[in-house]
Parts: structure tokens; C-alpha cells; sequence
């Protein structure tokens, strides 16, 4: 039966129709599983902000005209590919909480606190790009 208001129920269908609890241990197994995969979700956006600074040149260092040699740089493929594996672990997150299940929600909400106190820093405040929107898919 798919809920369309909050429940709170430890028998809980997520994702898949393969992926479901019946018991405390599996319920208390996927609710880490929704944290892990949310602290997950923060780091690797601090590693995609991390990858976006270390190709932006200094002031001084700006050319007149853009160089497009520097266009596929190893930095910018590898925030292409950190900015994919975050929008689909976002989205993911997001259809998880879509459940309507109480306990998932709250499990969700405690791993994206969790990695955002663990891994962002003042630095990755002043970038653009979601960094102060609420939204986990930013």
C-alpha cells in the first residue's frame, strides 16, 4: 500500500519493491543505510566544491580571452562526474523520504546534518551553486 501521509511503522517499502523490513533489525539496518548514504551525499558535495576551486584562476591570473584548450581540464571532468553521482544520490534521498515513513525522513534529515558538520567547511559557504539552499538535490 503506497502511504501518501507521514506513517510510522517499521515495515517500511524503500526504493525497491525487493527492498523491504519486516523486523526491528532490518528496519534499524536501513535507517543507517539512509544515513550513511546521506553524510555520503554531503561529502561528495564538498568534494565537487572542492574540485570547482581548484579550477578557478586568481584575479591576476585571468586572461583577456578565454583559453578553450582549458576547457576540459582533469578538474572539470571530475566535478561533471561528482556533480552526477550527487544528483542521483539526491534524487534518491529524495524518493526515500518520499516514503512517507517517519522514521526514514528522520534518519535522512540526522546523515545530512551529520555530513554537513562533518565535512563542509567556512570555504565552501562562499561558493555558488546550493551550497545555502535546503533542497538535498542543489
Amino acid at each position: 500500500m503506497m502511504h501518501m501521509t507521514f506513517y510510522w511503522s517499521l515495515e517500511v517499502t524503500l526504493l525497491f519493491s525487493s527492498w523491504k523490513t519486516h523486523s526491528w533489525l532490518s528496519y534499524a539496518l536501513t535507517l543507517i543505510a539512509c544515513i550513511a548514504a546521506s553524510a555520503c551525499y554531503q561529502y561528495v558535495e564538498h568534494i565537487r566544491y572542492r574540485l570547482r576551486q581548484v579550477g578557478k584562476p586568481t584575479q591576476l591570473d585571468v586572461p583577456l580571452l578565454p583559453d578553450q584548450k582549458a576547457r576540459w581540464s582533469v578538474a572539470k571532468i571530475a566535478g561533471g562526474v561528482a556533480f552526477g553521482f550527487s544528483s542521483g544520490l539526491g534524487y534518491l534521498l529524495m524518493l526515500a523520504v518520499m516514503s512517507f515513513n517517519g522514521g526514514v525522513f528522520l534518519a535522512i534529515v540526522l546523515g545530512l546534518t551529520i555530513g554537513y558538520l562533518s565535512f563542509r567547511t567556512e570555504d565552501d559557504e562562499g561558493t555558488t551553486g546550493g551550497v545555502g539552499s535546503t533542497c538535498a538535490c542543489a
